[in-house]
């Protein structure tokens, strides 16, 4: 599944930035140019950033906080 449409970055390629160390938006732009654009897929690197176990998107922690599922996997759904 494509992240972001601008740079055709993929949710594998986050991913393995994420792998590598990245633990912010910023890091994960770094390497793979995701979010750089028009910002749109900023909130899904976020999430997959919280689902990866790296810092934890605030979206995600409301979501928790609130008792509903995580925003990485309501959105697959």
């Amino acid at each position: 599944m494509y992240v972001c449409l601008c740079h055709g970055v993929t949710e594998d390629r986050v991913r393995q930035e994420i792998a590598e160390g990245a633990k912010t938006p910023r890091q994960v732009a770094k390497g793979c140019k995701a979010g750089t654009d028009c910002g749109s897929c900023v909130r899904r690197i976020q999430a997959l950033l919280g689902h990866e176990g790296a810092r934890p998107c605030p979206t995600a922690r409301l979501a928790a906080k609130l008792g509903l599922p995580h925003p990485a996997t309501a959105e697959a759904a």
